[in-house]
């Protein structure tokens, strides 16, 4: 494995936020540097309204939604979309994916062909609330060992 190398992303996601980090750094020293960062808050924050109107309206015995399932399946969609561009567009050539078993498995769903062929690692964390140094370390390891 040849590490983690300059220019690669860095997707660090949970059901509430993703990052996208790019290393600026090399395969020896990387130093990874924000260029995304979402929530899912921000991403229902249009629908909420219209669903918490709908909820309303259901009857008692109708079990509610599971809105931390929609907003991470959401986040998931999003970013997927977001990784299909930039990868179309040229800006990424390889892709690290760092989530929770679930969160990952419901980005990988939504991932298309072309992004996934980029993926060079997974790690099965949630590194959301770590500072970046350490992200850049626990991912560069990952890499190196083959993810």
């Amino acid at each position: 494995m040849t590490g983690l190398r300059t220019g690669t992303w860095v997707v660090v996601a949970d059901s509430a936020m993703a990052m996208i980090l790019q290393n600026t750094g090399d395969t020896r020293h990387p130093v990874l540097t924000p260029v995304l960062r979402e929530t899912s808050e921000e991403l229902l924050a249009a629908e909420d309204r219209s669903r918490r109107l709908a909820d309303h309206m259901q009857a008692e015995t109708v079990e509610p939604p599971d809105y931390g399932r929609m907003a991470g399946e959401r986040l998931a969609r999003d970013l997927a979309e977001r990784l299909t561009q930039a990868a179309r567009a040229g800006r990424f050539d390889r892709l690290v994916l760092v989530a929770s078993p679930q969160v990952l498995g419901a980005l990988r769903d939504e991932l298309d062909d072309t992004v996934r062929a980029l993926v060079v690692a997974e790690l099965h964390k949630t590194l959301t609330g770590h500072p970046l140094p350490e992200v850049s370390r626990l991912v560069a390891e990952a890499v190196a060992e083959g993810g």
